[in-house]
């Protein structure tokens, strides 16, 4: 009995539980996640040979460019500034030809020089002398730079003499000058010039008996080329002249100086000249400036002096005879025609001491000068 009535409360207890149960909401358990079986790794296979290429399949012929499209107009670039104006090279400055010196350039050169001399004797009649003086140089190509260089010499002169009343006049073609000069520019402005040449003893009057106008017209013409060109006049003589100049060209004014020496030895004559041989030294300084380049003004001092000079001059008690001073001054214009250039002139001279500049002869000299650049 007791065994049956515990049995009886244990499923009324049985009983009350499962209607509690019934009575409230049933939640399902949230799923776990499952891990993931790790992937079976798989053994490295063998390699195997390279399969045979396979041939290249022919390439597809070229489509037909699509049609362009409508171009969108770009706007116009901006200007390009104009490249600045390269600064001009600095023209070579102009160089002041002398009057009676030489050339310390080497150009290419026609030049005519035409002089007139006035002079008196004691009674103060009037003499007048004519000079006429033909130079022509070429530049050799490729000797230099420009106005620099080989450059040979010749010069020709003629003279004629109309004296006072009771003299002897006459005309001369007296000896021509060969030579060459070679001129350098150092640098700085300053240029250099060596000259040499000679003059030959074929002009008219020398000899043993020459004819006394011819005489008269040659001794006249040493004076109206104040003394500076010697050799050309003493046609008794075979002259070598060896010379060097230097000058210093810039800011359009020229400063040169020269010098030269001239050894005159005779090949004829000796009853009428006694000297076997004789030497002349000569000198000067130019100065010239251009006020425009079309105009220029030069001026000149000109120095010769007997250093050996001839037996009549070592008798001169006075000794006016044995050297000689003058200056010249005058303008020149320069006008260019293409490749020539003109550089005519007029200039002034007088003589500073005697002889020259004696009461008698009392000279005046006046030079037109033509030179011809190309």
């Amino acid at each position: 009995m007791k065994h049956a009535h515990r049995a009886l409360f244990t499923w009324s207890a049985l009983l009350v539980s499962g209607a509690a149960s019934a009575a409230q909401p049933q939640t399902e358990p949230e799923p776990q996640p499952v891990a993931p079986e790790p992937a079976p790794v798989a053994p490295e296979p063998e390699p195997a040979a390279p399969p045979p290429a396979a041939p290249q399949p022919e390439a597809p012929p070229p489509e037909a460019p699509p049609a362009p499209a409508r171009a969108t107009p770009e706007p116009d670039p901006p200007p390009t500034p104009a490249p600045a104006p390269s600064r001009p090279s600095t023209p070579a400055a102009p160089y002041s030809v002398p009057w009676q010196l030489r050339p310390v350039v080497a150009p290419t050169v026609v030049r005519i020089e035409q002089g007139f001399a006035r002079y008196e004797d004691a009674n103060a009649n009037g003499g007048l002398t004519a000079t006429t003086v033909l130079t022509a140089s070429y530049k050799i190509p490729g000797t230099g730079e420009k106005l620099a260089g080989l450059a040979p010499v010749m010069r020709l002169a003629f003279v004629v003499d109309d004296p006072p009343p009771g003299g002897r006049g006459g005309n001369s073609l007296v000896n021509p000058l060969l030579g060459a000069a070679y001129a350098m520019k150092l640098g700085g402005g300053l240029r250099l010039n060596g000259f040499f040449g000679v003059t030959l003893p074929v002009g008219g009057g020398g000899g043993a008996s020459p004819h006394p106008g011819t005489v008269d017209a040659r001794t006249k013409g040493i004076n109206a080329r104040a003394q500076m060109d010697n050799a050309l006049f003493a046609v008794n003589d075979l002259t070598v002249i060896p010379g060097v100049g230097a000058a210093w060209v810039a800011h359009g004014l020229t400063v040169q100086v020269e010098a030269t020496v001239l050894h005159l030895m005779r090949v004829r004559g000796e009853a009428v000249q006694p000297e076997a041989s004789k030497t002349n030294f000569t000198s000067g300084l130019h100065v010239g400036y251009y006020i425009v380049p079309e105009l220029s003004v030069g001026a000149e001092l000109r120095y010769q002096r007997w250093l050996n000079p001839p037996i009549a001059f070592e008798k001169d008690p006075t000794e006016r005879t044995l050297d000689n001073l003058t200056a010249a001054i005058g303008p020149r214009v320069h006008v260019k025609a293409g490749p020539l250039t003109l550089r005519p002139g007029i200039a002034y001279a007088r003589g500073l001491d005697k002889p020259l500049a004696a009461a008698t002869p009392n000279y005046h000299l006046v030079t037109f000068d033509v030179p011809a650049f190309f």
